[in-house]
């Protein structure tokens, strides 16, 4: 990258954190500052979704996948069609019962205090974990982006340079701005960098001899269009039936009981424009990972015919390895700046979702009696301690493996556990509070050992992490015959 890129990046940067603090406003109560007050279209949160669960990671390793094997990760995306389905009909009716801020005050509703303080205390604890992976993903496009201007540097002060950047300038429209400001600076971002890629794209068919033929010629010979595999190996990651089980079941947990998400379901102006959202986000995310796959089949195809000068060391790299050699000055610049501001948008989100519930499920319940003011005022501090906690584990997961599967098994781990509690709720009137938190626990060890100890890939995890914590905790009830904690308890 010369000093136009540069220019360029920077100017993007300090150009949508300036746009985010456009949005500062003086909130009034928490529920303003973390629900943007209930006043962002159903359009802008649809887009706001897909921008929060897209990540650099998502950016980088996509292309990687599709580049070293094929395209049937698409099998997983098929089945986020299904649960966001059932997460539209199933939980957001129950969310709009009421004037909830987080997902766990649901759990309070039907369980009691205890079974919401453990499952928001697994959301912080995954979360946080599952996100440092993905704000490290920035490090590997800085890292690339930079190159030898930054020979001076060791890999470790690169790293720490490169989070540190993007989180500041997060920060900084995201504690004065709150959920207002994420939504609309996520519509920017995903707009920009979704053009970004498709200027990518066009620049790859510029590149290859022959164009789209040639790609689909040599693509298509190497396997690198084959989306369905009708296996029944349990031990394979992409088959047919882990993808639309498994995402399924992903999708359910994650954009039913993650904060992340549920925050922007209840960010919208009614149940109708929450679940128009949520519906319209499947297909924007079904075309955003059809594109990023076909990136990386066409990378395939330019590499093959015009070897790197050096062996990829991981394919996380290879896409922007691509961005900084082979496109123009200034659109290499503007899609790295695009690829950033994808890591922008996802932490954003990640520090509204955990602030949010820091604050109204851990602070309310010990506080009930404070002040508007105060709580506004430790929403915002937690916003920036978050964001420290965060960058620590993000130089943490420098250690770890190709950071998209590392990013998605760490939430699956506890998502089945999440998921089958909730759905103990939903579904059921003898479920009682000791019951569920048993078979919460069960579930979570269950996921643990097979992450630990097993083959098994993580796109079975939340299935049978969910149907573990389900059949324990509904048996727990019945054998113990506990009264619900909560006498109000009703079935959601």
């Amino acid at each position: 990258m010369d000093i136009l890129d540069l220019a360029v990046v920077a100017a993007y940067l300090v150009g949508v954190t300036l746009f985010g603090l456009r949005f500062r406003r003086k909130q009034k109560t928490v529920r303003d500052y973390f629900l943007a007050g209930n006043s962002a279209p159903w359009w802008a949160i649809s887009l706001s979704i897909v921008a929060a669960e897209t990540s650099t990671l998502t950016v980088i390793s996509i292309p990687g996948m599709a580049y070293s094997q094929d395209f049937r990760f698409l099998q997983l995306v098929f089945g986020y069609l299904i649960g966001r389905t059932i997460v539209s009909f199933l939980f957001i009716p129950h969310y709009f019962r009421g004037e909830l801020v987080t997902a766990y005050q649901l759990m309070q509703r039907r369980f009691g205090e205890q079974m919401r303080l453990l499952t928001a205390g697994v959301f912080l604890v995954t979360r946080a974990a599952a996100e440092g992976v993905r704000v490290f993903a920035v490090a590997i496009v800085v890292r690339i982006a930079l190159g030898g201007m930054l020979g001076g540097m060791s890999e470790l002060a690169r790293d720490i340079a490169a989070i540190a950047v993007v989180t500041g300038l997060t920060i900084a429209y995201t504690y004065q701005g709150g959920m207002a400001a994420a939504i609309w600076t996520d519509v920017m971002q995903q707009t920009i960098y979704i053009a970004g890629t498709l200027v990518g794209l066009f620049t790859i068919l510029h590149q290859v001899p022959g164009g789209w033929e040639t790609v689909r010629e040599v693509a298509g010979d190497a396997g690198k269009f084959h989306v369905f595999d009708l296996s029944f190996n349990f031990t394979s990651t992409y088959t047919l039936w882990s993808g639309l089980i498994g995402g399924a079941f992903l999708t359910t947990a994650s954009h039913g009981t993650d904060q992340l998400i549920v925050q922007r379901l209840l960010s919208a102006r009614s149940q109708r424009q929450s679940q128009a959202a949520l519906l319209c986000s499947g297909f924007a995310i079904l075309f955003q990972f059809s594109l990023f796959l076909l990136i990386g089949a066409m990378l395939f195809v330019l590499y093959k015919i015009h070897p790197p000068a050096e062996a990829f060391s991981r394919t996380d790299t290879i896409f922007p390895t691509f961005v900084v050699t082979r496109m123009a000055h200034g659109m290499n610049g503007l899609l790295i700046g695009a690829i950033l501001a994808a890591a922008m948008s996802n932490l954003s989100a990640a520090l509204n979702s955990l602030a949010s519930t820091t604050v109204v499920d851990f602070f309310g319940r010990f506080r009930p009696q404070a002040t508007e003011e105060l709580r506004l005022r430790l929403s915002r501090v937690a916003i920036v301690a978050w964001a420290l906690v965060l960058f620590g584990l993000a130089l943490v997961a420098r250690h770890g493996g190709r950071v998209l599967e590392v990013g998605l098994t760490i939430a699956s781990v506890s998502f089945g556990a999440l998921l089958g509690a909730f759905l103990l709720g939903v579904l059921t009137r003898a479920a009682t509070q000791r019951g569920a938190m048993i078979g919460m626990v069960c579930g979570l060890v269950l996921n643990l050992y097979l992450w630990i100890f097993t083959a098994v890939p993580f796109t079975w995890y939340v299935p049978m992490g969910s149907v573990a914590t389900f059949m324990v905790g509904y048996a727990a009830s019945l054998l113990m015959q506990q009264k619900p904690a909560n006498t109000h308890a009703e079935v959601l």
